[in-house]
């Protein structure tokens, strides 16, 4: 079935398809190709990513250190091989300008991340990448992506008929004497994942499959796993939580603080939390961490899942 995708400055993209090339012509007048993603396009996608993001924080440093570097490429090339009809990338002369991931898992599709080149911006190229990206999830009864604080990002998932829910972080030094310490967190396992991808259907209505498999080799995995009640938290290596899902409030509260704690009195960077998560409000303050607004979850056919901590790709 063929797609005519709207560019910004009211060309049309041609009918996309994963497996081929189309080409779009920008309001600037540039031809520019939009393209399935290759695994040899992955380490210029993230370099792009770095100036993207460096560029709409306001950061000198344009780069990510070598190990954030080298995680973002196994996570993108996890996602052509798995999502290739979700992967694209913005061509223009053979430079990489532009590129979107997503993913779709049962009847959740998500944005993994998304950028456009500086120069390139506001002529139609991010536009048409979304859209091809969201071909992938065709049908889908739910739509998850996480936003920067980006004014024209917001417009446009607002446009899409997406809700915006702002997100928090919790950041500062963490104060151990002011925590309990949980009793019942372990690490995790791989015959967890079944239970684990149980909970995850119920809080966004989707498992995460070989998710699991990519997120056990680059985090530690922790998990409460009690009559009634389990969860899981996946850490980065400074302790801070990447993704957690749990069945209670009591759970999650329980692995956030085991990962505080893990944090060793360093400081720590606590980000993604929707106001349908007050119970993390609650562990990051009696930590003795301050609070800032930062982006957005955006969200389609569900509500913010809560307990809950979506990963910033992988939702």
């Amino acid at each position: 079935m063929a797609h005519i995708l709207p560019c910004a400055g009211g060309a049309t993209v041609q009918p996309l398809a994963w497996d081929v090339v189309e080409t779009i012509e920008t309001r600037a007048g540039a031809d520019v190709l939009i393209r399935p993603m290759r695994p040899g396009d992955v380490p210029q996608a993230e370099r792009l990513s770095a100036l993207a993001f460096a560029v709409l924080d306001g950061r000198a440093d344009v780069t990510r250190p070598p190990e954030r570097a080298a995680a973002w490429q196994v996570r993108t090339t996890h996602l052509v091989a798995h999502d290739a009809a979700g992967c694209w990338v913005a061509d223009a002369d053979g430079e990489m300008v532009g590129f979107a991931t997503s993913l779709r898992r049962e009847g959740l599709w998500a944005l993994a991340t998304y950028a456009v080149h500086p120069t390139w911006q506001g002529v139609g190229v991010g536009r048409a990448l979304l859209r091809a990206a969201a071909q992938h999830g065709r049908g889908a009864l739910r739509r998850m992506v996480g936003a920067s604080s980006d004014p024209r990002a917001a417009r446009r998932y607002r446009a899409a008929g997406l809700e915006l829910h702002p997100t928090m972080v919790l950041e500062g030094t963490v104060d151990p004497g002011r925590l309990d310490l949980p009793g019942h967190v372990r690490d995790g396992r791989s015959g967890d994942h079944e239970w684990m991808d149980s909970l995850d259907r119920g809080l966004r209505g989707a498992g995460r499959g070989d998710d699991h498999v990519l997120l056990t080799t680059t985090h530690q995995l922790r998990v409460v796993d009690r009559p009634h009640r389990r969860g899981y938290a996946y850490l980065a290596p400074d302790s801070t939580v990447e993704l957690l899902a749990a069945s209670d409030r009591r759970t999650a509260s329980e692995l956030l603080t085991d990962a505080l704690l893990g944090a060793g009195g360093a400081d720590v960077r606590q980000p993604h939390v929707t106001a349908a998560n007050q119970w993390a409000l609650d562990v990051g303050m009696a930590a003795g961490l301050s609070l800032r607004t930062r982006g957005y979850l955006c969200l389609a056919g569900m509500k913010p899942p809560s307990p809950y901590l979506h990963h910033g790709a992988l939702l």
